[in-house]
């Protein structure tokens, strides 16, 4: 803890007022006149500054009588003044256990509660909060503090009586072969890890970034992530991207910072990341802002900040990727979250809907406790402690929760069984308390272009059909290898655009179920050349009818872009039935429904004069009318180049 000069001096000139007064109750509380003697003593070596011999003459009046209570509250303030926390513990613990409760010590039952409670001391702490409160100025900042912390304490007792099933198991001392790891994220497939490591806990351990890649199940030795990232500095606090191409971290005092540490990001193409670029002063402040967490997508940043305009200490801000490629000013999440008191190390789970967080302003075991939140209509809902003995009196911080809710990971000290590791990190099952508001699943693939086979830079964009005209997420395949990788919530439905400059745009509809598995989706765009197609899978009619329904419009919308970018090319709309019912109707239907999406488009402001609308009824499937699945594939609506 930091005191400034101002507040030490008032702290010493209490401690002053403070020996004044024990020494004119010094008679009563001791018969030894030798411990009389030192404590005496004692009192004057504060009254000229010297503590270390000051502490001295009160431990030699203890030691003279081990009952003199007076000198044992003495040496406490002191040792509290010089911040050794451990020592003005032991020494409050001796001494009020000595004296009769009275008025005199309602500041020393406070401080000595505060103590108690950091050291996890739940009982010792209540009975003397409860003193303090009994004894204790009304009405103060110290009575309120003193109240909140009756809660805390009784929470705190609770929750170790109902413990989480909770059991970490250490990664391995495969990667944990450093002094201290910590920060772990993963990407979406849980197939590459991003941590912070460093030999040891000295001022000249280098802190770093590290990769470790899973292979047959297991975790591979750690490599440093880049010589572009990791120098001479510290760089840590980072977080990944869902697809492990985009890196936001956290560093201090570099050239280029705006404040004490800013948040700094690289993008990956191929094996190689970018050299990393400050976000800039409308993302970073004078102040400190470090500990980002990506969503999926890499367009949003939650990250924590002390800057002014906050609800007290250190909060949580959220800034968004601009459809200009520019980074919104951030914005602070509010009273729902931030406290005042601390916020910090935000993790925000892959599908978007919970968010957990590290907080000492909200009821819990004391010190930073971990609580997740989820999203609801409106906003941010309540905040839930996440129990013991996950948190406990100490500072907790840095969890991830898989996309599937089923795995954790963090980190933890020895106990964790980590070899020489002194923190290491650890995974765990999730349980029940702990899972985020929904489960995720996620789809992989590669883009090429069709004629040539080659990898294909493309941007892949997915909107939720269940919120019409609302995107999702938007991420771009890699341009070396074709990759990419989206999330997708369970129990949604998605419209999947990919487009390419030069190429026609390509569609999928996503039922992400409830047992969903990871998909595999490649997609080969045909350049935009005569005769070249597409189908478009988000169009959608009822049974037997022409009218659009109304989440047709996001395909419909996107079909209209396209146009407008490749304003030299007419096209043909065509619309195709499977084979149920007679051939005439399905004719007849499939010519309205191609005629219903040209009026769509034309209603935009696309020439009548680029379309031609045709039906072809049930003479071209895509597949044999064989199955539902197949008969669902041959009723489509096509593109094509004329």
């Amino acid at each position: 803890m930091y005191l400034s000069p101002r507040f030490l001096l008032i702290l010493l000139f209490l401690v002053g007022l403070s020996a004044q007064s024990y020494a004119q109750t010094a008679k009563g509380g001791t018969s030894n006149s030798k411990a009389q003697k030192a404590f005496e003593e004692g009192n004057k070596l504060v009254q000229a500054r010297n503590f270390p011999k000051a502490l001295l003459a009160y431990e030699e009046a203890v030691k003279r009588d081990s009952t003199y209570g007076e000198a044992y509250l003495q040496a406490a303030g002191l040792y509290r003044v010089m911040q050794k926390p451990e020592e003005s513990y032991q020494f409050y613990r001796r001494g009020l256990a000595l004296l009769p409760e009275q008025p005199k010590l309602a500041n020393d039952y406070f401080t000595y509660a505060d103590l108690a409670f950091a050291r996890g001391q739940y009982q010792e702490a209540g009975t003397y909060y409860e003193k303090f409160i009994k004894l204790g100025r009304k009405n103060t900042k110290q009575a309120a503090h003193a109240q909140r912390q009756v809660k805390n304490v009784a929470f705190a007792q609770k929750a170790i009586k109902e413990p989480v099933a909770f059991k970490p198991q250490s990664l391995g001392e495969v990667v944990n072969k450093m002094g201290l790891q910590y920060s772990p994220v993963l990407t979406t497939d849980q197939q590459a890890l991003l941590f912070t490591a460093r030999q040891g806990s000295g001022e000249l351990d280098d802190e770093d970034l590290y990769l470790a890649y899973r292979k047959n199940g297991q975790w591979q030795e750690p490599v440093s992530i880049s010589k572009n990232i990791n120098t001479e500095l510290n760089e840590g606090a980072a977080s990944l991207s869902g697809d492990g191409r985009t890196l936001v971290f956290t560093t201090c005092n570099r050239q280029d910072s705006y404040g004490s540490c800013d948040l700094y990001i690289s993008y990956r193409e191929g094996d190689e990341w970018s050299t990393p670029k400050n976000m800039g002063r409308t993302v970073n402040s004078t102040s400190w802002d470090s500990q980002p967490s990506l969503s999926a997508d890499g367009r949003t940043i939650y990250f924590a900040s002390n800057r002014p305009g906050g609800q007290g200490g250190d909060d949580l801000w959220v800034t968004k990727l601009k459809d200009d490629g520019s980074w919104g000013a951030p914005v602070n999440l509010g009273n729902k979250i931030n406290t005042p008191g601390r916020e910090n190390s935000p993790f925000l789970h892959a599908s978007g809907n919970t968010l957990y967080y590290a907080t000492d302003g909200l009821q819990g075991m004391g010190g930073l406790d971990l609580f997740k939140v989820s999203r609801e209509k409106g906003g941010w809902g309540t905040p839930l402690n996440l129990g013991y003995p996950l948190n406990t009196h100490r500072d907790e911080s840095s969890i991830f929760i898989s996309p599937d809710n089923k795995t954790g990971y963090y980190s933890g000290g020895q106990s964790a069984g980590a070899g020489k590791a002194e923190v290491a990190l650890l995974q765990f099952e999730v349980p029940d308390v702990w899972k985020g508001k929904t489960i995720s699943t996620f789809a992989q693939g590669k883009v090429f272009d069709a004629v040539s086979k080659k990898p294909l830079k493309a941007t892949v964009q997915v909107y939720d059909l269940d919120s019409t005209g609302v995107i999702s997420q938007q991420v771009s395949s890699d341009g070396s290898s074709g990759e990419y990788t989206i999330v997708l919530n369970q129990k949604q439905r998605y419209a999947l655009f990919v487009t390419a400059p030069g190429h026609v745009l390509e569609s999928r509809h996503i039922s992400a179920t409830s047992t969903s598995a990871p998909l595999a989706l490649d997609f080969y765009l045909q350049p935009v050349n005569k005769g070249a197609k597409a189908v478009l899978s988000n169009i959608f009619f009822d049974t037997g009818k022409a009218e659009l329904r109304s989440e047709s419009r996001t395909e419909l919308d996107k079909l209209f872009q396209f146009l407008r970018a490749n304003p030299k090319i007419k096209v043909e709309i065509a619309g195709h039935t499977d084979n149920v019912g007679q051939a005439a109707a399905n004719q007849k239907l499939s010519e309205a429904r191609a005629k219903a999406v040209v009026a769509y488009l034309v209603s935009k402001g696309a020439p009548a004069t680029l379309f031609q609308a045709k039906g072809y009824g049930q003479t071209q499937p895509a597949a044999p009318n064989t199955s539902e699945e197949n008969r669902q594939l041959n009723r489509r609506i096509e593109l094509r180049i004329l």
